[in-house]
């Protein structure tokens, strides 16, 4: 494996985050904070490093697929560690730990974090924070080759690395042609969403920086009380209408704008979601009602967004989900698990897991009874590979034995079950919130040291979708040819 090929990649990845440094600088110049220096000396130093492999380092016109999984989990590594260098150099409660923390959560559009008072950031700090979520939001890679002319047979082999199969198989266009649509319909809701919160009533920082987060389906918000502190209900329903969105599969998003809309209503995937998007609101809102003091109104209301901010991974709030029913907070569990469509910005398990994993039991259900029969797995009437059905169904039980795994690790370092099993959920999920003390209204502070690098871990093999991430660690793939 050629790491010279490796260094130079990771190079214009670097660039890319000093990039959103300086920008991040110019904003606290702007609001003359603290901020001002630390996120300038880390643009240069970022810069630096990403700009030496660039310059000695030439060209290749193509790369492995080892090398291509190689630059993709190098790439976000390295992203969240130089994304803590601004956190360091000002300061304040940051400690390494809480900067690795916040910074992975960052990148993974995870949206957990160990800020008590979050209002009390700079300004500068704050942009660089959300900056963060709208950089791994579409992958850390993506953007890199969305800004960048065209590569050849190097950028097939790198969107391949970085967008898994799940997302791939639903992708039919070249890997040019499929980062276009990526980065467009990315950054069309960006702009969109922003301008309709500034409509609604929002600033232009406190704009932009949800809908960073909101796209991304990060959930970092400037607020303390997150999307509660405006008390809005047209920022809400805006928000909402834009994490419904940035939950659906980008290519579908794309066909339905350039006026292809049956491909949208086609989709068994895309009205599974809908369908158990409204189903969850609809019984979580009549549990809330019927359980408490607040009228259905509100009920509805508070219901409708948290529901849809956990099943798409975004992880807002508007209320306090820590005291809501029973059956409700089994539901927000539900949906950090499941959370919304591959090739999308979210996170978890995905919808179409989901199904391929019922349609896969209904057909061994139907081959017990009919041992003789050819039956094949069917998704919007065409029958998939069973390939793609073993490795879905893979991927699950993988994705469960973690989450057990991570919860049983956090239970023997005194973390409560509640918050060990809610804050792993969250953590692989990408979601942000857990239930308990990290729940919608409380953070990570209090958690011992070591369960946050336990949780900064789910959060990588959560985003990476567990396989990319753990061949890095394999040293015996090294030396083979990297398919997955």
């Amino acid at each position: 494996m050629r790491y010279y090929v490796i260094l130079r990649y990771i190079g214009l990845v670097l660039l890319l985050n000093a990039l959103f440094m300086m920008v991040s600088s110019g904003i606290s110049l702007i609001y003359s904070d603290t901020a001002f220096l630390p996120l300038l000396y880390s643009a240069f130093v970022t810069a630096l490093f990403g700009v030496f492999p660039i310059i000695f380092i030439p060209k290749f016109q193509d790369i492995t697929n080892k090398e291509g999984v190689f630059i993709v989990v190098s790439s976000w590594l390295l992203s969240c560690l130089v994304g803590t260098i601004p956190y360091l150099l000002w300061s304040g409660i940051f400690d390494i730990t809480n900067a690795w923390f916040e910074s992975v959560s960052g990148y993974t559009t995870t949206g957990s974090t160990i800020l008590i008072d979050i209002e009390s950031l700079p300004m500068g700090l704050l942009f660089w924070r959300a900056s963060t979520h709208w950089i791994g939001g579409i992958g850390i890679i993506i953007f890199v080759l969305s800004v960048l002319p065209f590569l050849g047979a190097v950028e097939s082999i790198l969107y391949r690395s970085e967008v898994s199969s799940m997302v791939r198989e639903n992708f039919h266009y070249r890997a040019r042609k499929a980062v276009q649509i990526i980065a467009g319909v990315y950054f069309l809701l960006t702009a969109l969403e922003t301008t309709a919160l500034i409509i609604a009533g929002m600033n232009v920082f406190d704009a932009v920086t949800h809908s960073f987060a909101t796209i991304a389906t990060g959930g970092f918000s400037p607020k303390n009380a997150s999307i509660a502190y405006y008390d809005n209900v047209a920022v809400e329903i805006i928000i909402m209408v834009f994490m419904v969105l940035s939950g659906i599969h980008f290519a579908l998003l794309f066909n339905t704008f350039t006026g292809k809309f049956k491909y949208f209503w086609k989709s068994s995937v895309v009205r599974y979601y809908l369908a158990a998007l409204l189903i969850g609101i609809l019984m979580s809102s009549i549990n809330i009602y019927s359980q408490s003091a607040t009228d259905y109104p509100n009920s509805v209301r508070s219901a409708a967004f948290n529901i849809i901010s956990v099943g798409t991974s975004t992880g807002f709030a508007n209320a306090n989900t820590a005291i809501w029913p029973g059956l409700s907070q089994l539901l927000l569990l539900f949906f950090a698990l499941q959370c919304a469509c591959a090739g999308s910005t979210s996170g978890g398990i995905k919808v179409d897991r989901v199904v391929i994993l019922w349609k896969t039991f209904l057909k061994y259900f139907k081959k017990m009874m009919h041992p003789n029969a050819v039956i094949a797995v069917r998704v919007d009437k065409e029958a998939i590979s069973e390939d793609l059905a073993n490795r879905s169904v893979l991927y699950v039980a993988i994705y469960i034995f973690f989450v057990f795994i991570s919860t049983m690790l956090l239970c023997i370092f005194n973390v409560n079950l509640l918050e060990a099993f809610s804050g792993t959920v969250a953590a692989m999920g990408n979601v942000g919130p857990g239930l308990g003390e990290v729940g919608s209204i409380g953070n990570y502070a209090n958690l011992p040291i070591i369960a946050k690098w336990i949780l900064s871990l789910m959060m990588l093999l959560g985003r990476l979708e567990i396989f990319a991430f753990l061949i890095i660690f394999t040293r015996s793939q090294w030396s083979k040819q990297i398919t997955y």
